[in-house]
Parts: structure tokens; C-alpha cells; sequence
């Protein structure tokens, strides 16, 4: 089968692999019908994260038909189309029977390599690193789903793939970042990067009741999703000093809650900030903090900071100001199974607009590398990639 693999540092193939196989009863294999390259992906393709491996399959946002089961009596049946969240999870855990289903204790096979590196093991998942279990991920014509009967849920009746495809990943990571604001109505919400996931957290936090939605950005395009998606006010980080402007939007209080939806590969901005946000990236450039400062400061006293965004390893934070202003920090990979239903629910309202940021299609996985380039480059109006096949 054809599937887009990882051979380095912005080496990027697609390649012909074996046919994946059923390995265990809980099982399924599925002919992927749609699947789309996420922005963490190109922490991959940038080669930030550790253990990877040459001609490792890469994806996790996917979806498709069963073709196979592990077993005649399984959840789901051959022809069944199915979402996949982008972790494994178990469902027999502590952690999975505590709904925090991204730290699944069972499902990384690698967990170990995991363990040495954050404490303990976190969820397996798809098509991201051997230290996460070395699954293949859904830029593929056919995977493996193991543990599938569990976590994946059946597309309702009626619901197109363009429908339930950001299900996946980037709809539950952004409304998670929004719900993690403790938004009740009416509050100031500041969100940096208006990529696919700030595109939902906007949508999230508009929906949660948030009156001031301030979206920090550069890019035109992802500018006039953020206003689509419902950002009330905009900020261009390079043109403009974001601290001033959240202080004067908010009439001087502060945003109630900000949202880091860009990570580790942060970009520097304007102003002395930008100037030394540079300066550390030069020195230490792995791990780029300056949304996560920025946040920080601007938000209120007794405010929370939500950070859906990736990171993979150590930070210098500003832990004056966190603790002198009481801040809350929530942070985590998605527990993708604790919104697959309710976020459906929204879906089926007509209440989110979960197509407006597809900018490039594609039906053949030999487009691959030369659309990841695009992504990257955010090069031709390119928001996000989706595959049809």
C-alpha cells in the first residue's frame, strides 16, 4: 500500500509499505477514507521529536471503513466508517476509567522510553515516534486500529467525512482549550496562533459564552478564519506589542483566560520581546517559549492559562509571575473520547463550521511531501491539508 513516511529531517516520501494485519482480537483494519496532515506533524518533519525512525508511517488524523476485525463478535462490523481518535486508549486503566484517556497507562507499547522522559508513560499514538509506541499512523491507505473497540466511535447516519474528520484530533484539542478556561459568559479570552486548532478554540469559546475573543496572529489567511470562527478583536504579533493591546481591549484588566495553541515552535514578534524571544531561540532552540510568556503576562491576576499547544520537553517559564498572580495552568494531550459525542452533538446543530479551513485537497497520498512543504511554508493561502481517497 502507499503511505507518506518519515526518513528525516524534512525528508518526507511516500512510499509502498506491507499491508498493516490484524495482530490482536480487539482489532480492526481500516481503508482510510480521509485523513489531513496536522500542524504537529511538522514537529516531525521539522525533527523536534526524539525516536523516530526512517520509514516510519506517519498521520493521526484519520478515518475510513472497517475491512477487517479481530473478531467475529467485535463492536464493529466490516463496512462500519469510523472515526479514530489520535491516541490509543485501553478503557480498563485507572487512567482511561478516570476520563483522562491521552494518559492511558496500557496503551503505548514503548511505555518505558515514555516513562524516562516525562515520569510516566503516557497514551500510544498514531504515526508519532517510537517513544509513543512507534504505531502507524493514517496517512495510509489502510491501518491497524488496536484497542479499536474502545475509543473510535461509528459515523452517525447521514454525516459526511468533512463532517467528522477534525473529530479526530484538532475540534477536540481546540474546544478542550476553551473549556479548560472555565468560561461561565461574558469573559475576555485571548488565543495565540489561529491555525486549526485556535480556529476551534475560537469556535469553542464562542460557543462556551466568551463576549471578547482576542485572536493573536500574522498570517492573512489564518487572520480571516479567526474572524470567521468568531474572534472579536485581532492582534498582529508583528506588528503590534500584544501585551499592550490585550491590556487596552480589556480596559486595562487583562484576558480572563489565554490559550497557547502554538507550542514549541513559537515564532518571535515585535517589540523587545521579540527581540529576546530571538536571542533564546538562538541559544536554545528546541523549545520556543514566547506565546507561553506573552501569555502568561497578559493574563489576569486569578486568571488561567490553557496550553493545548505541543510541547516535548523543558521550558524556562516566568514562575514569578504565575505565582504571584495566582494563575491556573491546565494543559494536556486530548482526551479525545470525552468529546467524540457532545462535540458530535454540535456538528449535527449546524453550530461549527468544520470545512472553511480546508484550503487544499488532494486524492492521491503521491502529493504528499510537496503538500507537506506547502503547510510548513503556509505557502498558497495553505490552512490545512486534506486527504480524500
Amino acid at each position: 500500500m502507499k503511505a507518506l513516511c518519515w526518513h528525516g529531517t524534512n525528508d518526507i516520501r511516500c512510499d509502498t509499505v506491507d499491508d498493516p494485519k490484524i495482530e490482536d482480537s480487539r482489532d480492526v483494519i481500516i481503508k482510510v477514507t480521509s485523513c489531513a496532515i496536522c500542524g504537529s506533524d511538522l514537529h516531525l518533519m521539522d525533527g523536534l521529536m526524539p525516536t523516530m525512525e526512517s520509514g516510519d508511517v506517519l498521520g493521526h488524523e484519520f478515518m475510513g471503513e472497517v475491512v477487517e476485525t479481530g473478531s467475529a463478535d467485535h463492536k464493529f462490523k466490516k463496512g462500519d466508517r469510523i472515526v479514530v481518535p489520535f491516541n490509543i486508549n485501553c478503557g480498563e486503566c485507572r487512567m482511561c476509567k478516570l476520563g483522562l484517556y491521552s494518559c492511558c497507562q496500557r496503551s503505548n507499547r514503548n511505555a518505558p522510553i515514555a516513562a524516562a522522559q516525562f515520569g510516566f508513560t503516557i497514551a500510544g499514538l498514531f504515526g508519532y515516534s517510537h517513544m509513543l509506541g512507534g504505531y502507524a499512523g493514517g496517512q495510509a491507505e489502510y491501518v491497524r486500529v488496536p484497542m479499536a473497540d474502545f475509543a473510535p466511535i461509528k459515523v452517525p447516519e447521514g454525516m459526511s467525512d468533512d463532517d467528522v474528520l477534525f473529530l479526530t484530533d484538532i475540534f477536540p484539542t481546540g474546544y478542550q482549550g476553551a473549556e479548560q478556561c472555565d468560561i461561565k459568559g461574558g469573559e475576555s479570552i485571548a488565543v495565540w496562533g489561529c491555525g486549526p486548532v485556535g480556529y476551534f478554540a475560537i469556535q469553542s469559546a464562542r460557543i462556551l459564552g466568551a463576549e471578547r475573543i482576542i485572536a493573536i496572529e500574522t498570517v492573512p489567511e489564518r487572520i480571516a478564519l479567526a474572524r470567521k470562527a468568531g474572534a472579536t478583536h485581532i492582534i498582529d504579533f508583528e506588528k503590534e506589542d500584544v501585551f499592550e493591546r490585550i491590556v487596552e481591549i480589556t480596559h486595562g484588566e487583562g484576558a480572563d483566560a489565554v490559550i497557547d495553541c502554538v507550542g514549541m515552535e513559537a515564532s518571535a514578534g515585535h517589540g523587545q520581546g521579540g527581540l529576546m524571544a530571538t536571542i533564546k531561540e538562538k541559544v536554545a532552540p528546541a523549545e520556543r517559549g514566547f506565546v507561553l510568556d506573552q501569555a502568561i503576562k497578559a493574563v489576569r491576576p486569578g486568571g488561567v492559562v490553557s496550553i493545548p499547544g505541543v510541547y516535548g520537553g523543558p521550558l524556562m517559564i516566568n514562575m514569578g509571575q504565575i505565582v504571584q498572580k495566582s494563575l491556573t495552568l491546565r494543559s494536556g494531550q486530548t482526551h479525545v473520547k470525552r468529546y467524540l459525542e457532545p462535540l458530535t452533538e454540535l456538528i449535527r446543530a449546524g453550530k461549527v463550521d468544520m470545512t472553511s479551513l480546508i484550503s487544499h485537497r488532494s486524492h492521491d497520498l503521491t502529493e504528499g511531501p510537496d503538500l507537506y512543504k506547502t503547510f510548513k511554508e503556509k505557502s498558497d493561502g495553505c490552512t490545512k491539508v486534506v486527504f480524500n481517497l
